[in-house]
């Protein structure tokens, strides 16, 4: 039966796609819709499925069941080299006795492309990444940010209209990631393509991103802006997982009132059953350290450590171990008050995982 077309915004669209080896399900029913021009990313922990649903969309790898469609096409069966997709692997795969100009340059030299418009697109891209001046270094003479440069520059070369990155900047230190993601954002406003990204770091995802695509155990769990996906998580697992979270057992009271740790607090969400177990989340840097010890909760500072831009304290209360950041330190062995904002207490249903 042939499909109507999607809609124009829609680039990608992965329709029940199912994944296993043997009895191993790896993806489970995937549906997702990749919009034109965005910068989406792939986020999970190691085994999620994350990788193989990129390399579906690669080509790389056939679902077991379900389709995949581009501008509205079915390509579920199109090879690789006849999508206009490329990759960027965390392993560059570049040619080690070509220079920088002839790695960007070989993809155009397979399809034939004149002298002059290899030129051409090659010193466009160079430009781009800011690798203009190393044009006739050798790739064991870059620095592997400066490797990364050109392969994300041989991947763009080809004109591509999605460019999927398998956790390109795994390999870098810490600076010169935090480099790359500003690069790579500005490279993909720049180009105004779709980007899909891969990667198993949080703050990378939230930092890059105009949508994040939350995976555990081959299902998605959430799909968000960066801001939604943070502040309103849909289960345990991404709260958990997004950031850092103090996750407590709660009853929903009625709505708007939840219990936990044997008070009631008013929060801002509604359409639970009554005396419904929950599960409330509360992020660190929410729990307003107070001198008061006539609060609701209270309790007793049992460690603290300086990050840099806020302290990190474990404070026990109620038999529950608040992780809190503030910056305002407490001594270890003082007794104080915890004050959380109703806008502050997210409320989830209980999900198995």
């Amino acid at each position: 039966m042939r499909l109507k077309p999607l809609k124009s915004d829609v680039i990608i669209k992965l329709s029940e796609i199912c994944v296993g080896f043997d009895d191993e399900k790896i993806l489970n029913n995937i549906n997702l819709d990749i919009y034109n021009k965005s910068f989406a990313t792939l986020l999970g922990p190691s085994g999620c499925g994350k990788t193989t649903t990129l390399r579906i969309i690669g080509g790389f790898e056939k679902p077991t069941s379900g389709h995949l469609y581009f501008e509205g096409v079915n390509i579920t069966n199109l090879p690789p080299y006849k999508r206009n997709v490329n990759t960027v692997f965390q392993k560059y795969a570049l040619f080690p006795h070509l220079n920088v100009y002839e790695n960007i340059a070989f993809g155009l030299k397979i399809k034939k492309f004149s002298k002059k418009e290899i030129s051409l697109k090659v010193g466009e891209m160079l430009e781009l990444v800011n690798l203009v001046p190393f044009d006739k270094r050798s790739i064991d003479r870059l620095s592997g940010g400066q490797q990364q440069r050109v392969a994300i520059a041989r991947a763009l070369v080809n004109s591509p209209k999605v460019l999927l990155l398998d956790e390109p900047l795994g390999a870098l230190d810490l600076k010169l990631r935090k480099d790359m993601q500003a690069e790579l954002k500005r490279i993909q406003q720049s180009l105004e393509i779709t980007f899909i990204y891969v990667t198993h770091d949080q703050e990378e995802a939230l930092t890059m991103s105009d949508i994040v695509i939350v995976m555990n155990q081959g299902e998605i769990q959430q799909i968000g802006t960066p801001l939604d996906i943070y502040n309103e998580p849909e289960n345990a697992f991404v709260a958990d997982f997004i950031g850092e979270s103090n996750i407590i057992d709660g009853t929903m009271k009625e709505d708007f009132l939840v219990n936990f740790l044997g008070n009631n607090f008013v929060c801002v969400d509604g359409g639970f059953s009554p005396d419904e177990p929950v599960d409330v989340v509360i992020r660190p840097e929410d729990v307003k350290v107070l001198d008061d010890t006539t609060m609701k909760l209270t309790g007793i500072v049992k460690s603290i450590i300086f990050k840099g831009v806020h302290y990190e304290m474990v404070v026990d209360s109620c038999g529950y171990s608040w992780l809190i950041h503030s910056t305002v330190p407490q001594e270890p062995g003082k007794m104080i008050g915890l004050e959380i904002a109703p806008n502050d207490i997210h409320i989830m249903r209980k999900k198995e995982g």
